[in-house]
């Protein structure tokens, strides 16, 4: 899968494509409360993670690549292990901060929802550490509604923060 606007390509993550989404990654680990990891991660520690998604199926992860550099990625992964939750999965974006407000984290939700279009996947849930509201108002534009708030239930920076449960049902 590949597609094309202003200059960026949006394809299916690979193997080599796993150091600059740690780099980005690591940017919100050290930076904001938008991930609750308190530390970076080494790009061996994440390879794990990285092989839960496929190149079919519910569970993928895509790039954006500018000039071949990755700019921001999407994936949709799985919510709970249990078997009752497979058609419901949990979706993720994040952008390098040098590629914030040029409409990317839009464009990678437009290719990973085409991707799983046709797959068995009855829900789409985010997660989004309030305040938030470049990530709200991009998920609410893809039809996503809150669903409830979790407060207080992350630790970090010295403070807590609340969560907004965000849902897309799918018809």
């Amino acid at each position: 899968m590949s597609a094309t606007s202003s200059g960026v390509d949006v394809r299916t993550a690979t193997g080599d494509d796993l150091a600059q989404i740690v780099h980005i990654y690591n940017h919100y680990v050290v930076h904001t409360p938008i991930t609750f990891d308190l530390a970076p991660f080494a790009v061996g520690e994440r390879r794990g993670w990285f092989e839960q998604f496929s190149t079919t199926g519910r569970h993928r992860l895509l790039v954006a690549v500018d000039r071949g550099t990755v700019v921001g990625y999407t994936g949709s992964h799985q919510f709970r292990p249990k078997a009752a939750y497979d058609t419901t999965v949990e979706t993720t974006v994040y952008c390098a901060p040098s590629a914030l407000g040029r409409g990317i984290g839009r464009q990678l939700y437009l290719a990973l929802f085409q991707a799983i279009e046709t797959e068995d996947i009855h829900s789409l849930l985010a997660a989004i550490t309030l305040p938030n509201d470049a990530s709200v108002s991009l998920h609410e534009r893809f039809g996503f509604t809150l669903s409830g708030v979790t407060r207080a239930v992350g630790r970090k920076f010295d403070r807590y923060w609340d969560v907004g449960w965000y849902e897309r049902i799918l018809e």
